[in-house]
């Protein structure tokens, strides 16, 4: 560093440095640039001097450390698949992720949904993913169709009450802590060419408020094109009319604006997915082997599932990430924590008058329940004393006609005994006369 009356020595620009190495280089030469100059305007007048950097300092390897330490640690993302009993939903993700998944067949006769999870640890290119795919089994199958749409949503809203929970703790562990939220959902359709059900219309408004929804158009080598593009729209334009907001592809970055363009016009994504591989020529490809011919699985001539594993694994899964985070976990956050009567700004001592007051509130509403409770305790032990009451007025009026009842019965046949020994009397006395004549 030299005072700003030395004139600063000028270097030739330096391609930017490798990644930083924690094993020191004595042989290796530093680089160096002149710093541009600082305007007397930028410097504290109490100094009285200007202070100029005229080697290089290292700040453009920051980067590469935050890419190290995410590598290390690892990245989590969680899909969904939501749609009706057989519409290939496993073995579409089965294709995406090219690898063989143990979840259970459904079954068409399960009461409610069942949301089956299974949690893959996969590696890429040396970067490590823990997958979880959730499953929504006997979706649709029920008759009272709301109830489906509710289990997925109580499940969503769940998993981001365990992050609020954790959020909240005073010893939070988030970097430890599972997000098991879900990042993406794939909504299946059904390939039938007249547009959404009623059933897809009520998941997907509630679905599009809490998480990122993809539709997608299921076996959709069952439609001709010229069809399928006309399901497309009618898809489009229900949506639009519903004021139903699907997942987006973001195009405000240059490097994937034209790329999810092109995803953007191809949603709903019409896919068809494959287990089974058929040889082609002298290679084998993923497809469907049906008697007219094959439909290829990776041919964007035959269905959109390139498409669909372009813009769901390979561009935008970190903005599905930061959006699950940033947008709809915090609408979330924002209605729990109003529920929970707590505002903007009340942290450090104005969150402890908060919770003292909140406390306070717990008691007066404890003892007005308590209160409450004694007061119908009291009501009913006074009508049930009241009706004991009742209950012994009757006996004893029962009890006294009975005593009455008895005491006329014996004074009766007091009377009968009496006339029969007076009349025994007098045939004895009459018995007595004859024998003594």
């Amino acid at each position: 560093m030299t005072d700003v009356d030395r004139k600063p020595t000028h270097f030739p620009p330096n391609p930017p440095p490798p990644i930083p190495s924690h094993t020191p280089n004595t042989t290796m030469k530093k680089p160096t640039i002149a710093a541009p100059s600082i305007p007397v305007s930028k410097i504290l007048e109490n100094h009285g001097r200007v202070m100029q950097l005229n080697g290089h300092v290292g700040f453009d390897s920051l980067p590469h450390q935050l890419v190290k330490k995410a590598v290390e640690a690892g990245f989590q993302f969680n899909l969904m698949c939501v749609g009706e009993t057989g519409m290939g939903k496993t073995t579409l993700i089965e294709s995406l992720f090219n690898m063989k998944l143990d979840f259970e067949p459904c079954n068409n006769e399960l009461k409610t949904v069942e949301l089956r999870t299974k949690t893959y640890e996969v590696a890429e290119g040396g970067i490590r993913v823990k997958l979880r795919l959730v499953e929504t089994a006997g979706f649709g199958d029920q008759l009272d169709k709301d109830k489906s749409a509710k289990v997925i949503v109580d499940y969503l809203e769940g998993h981001f009450e365990r992050y609020l929970q954790e959020e909240l703790k005073p010893r939070r562990m988030l970097r430890y802590f599972e997000d098991s939220r879900i990042h993406a959902c794939l909504y299946f359709i059904s390939p039938t060419g007249h547009g959404l059900k009623a059933l897809d219309l009520t998941t997907l408004r509630e679905l599009s408020k809490r998480v990122n929804v993809i539709p997608v158009i299921a076996k959709s080598d069952t439609t001709c094109k010229d069809e399928l593009l006309r399901f497309k729209k009618k898809i489009m334009s229900e949506l639009k009319s519903q004021n139903i907001e699907i997942y987006t592809f973001p195009v405000d970055d240059a490097t994937v604006s034209e790329t999810n363009q092109q995803m953007n016009s191809a949603v709903p994504f019409a896919v068809v997915g494959s287990c089974d591989f058929v040889k082609k020529g002298e290679k084998m490809v993923r497809a469907r082997q049906y008697p007219w011919g094959i439909v290829e699985v990776e041919n964007e001539e035959h269905c959109d599932f390139v498409k669909l594993r372009e813009a769901l694994l390979r561009t935008n899964v970190d903005e599905m990430r930061q959006r699950t985070h940033e947008v709809l976990y915090e609408d979330y956050r924002k209605e729990r924590l109003k529920q929970m009567k707590i505002g903007d700004g009340e942290t450090g001592p104005k969150i402890i008058e908060k919770l003292a007051a909140k406390h306070r509130e717990y008691q007066d509403e404890y003892a007005r329940r308590e209160l409450a409770l004694r007061e119908e305790f009291q009501s009913k032990l006074d009508s049930t004393e009241a009706e004991m009451r009742k209950h012994e007025e009757a006996l004893t009026a029962r009890e006294r006609d009975i005593n009455d009842e008895f005491e006329r019965e014996e004074l009766k046949l007091d009377t009968e005994l009496r006339q029969l020994l007076e009349e025994r009397t007098k045939l004895m006395l009459k018995v007595s006369k004859k024998l003594k004549k």
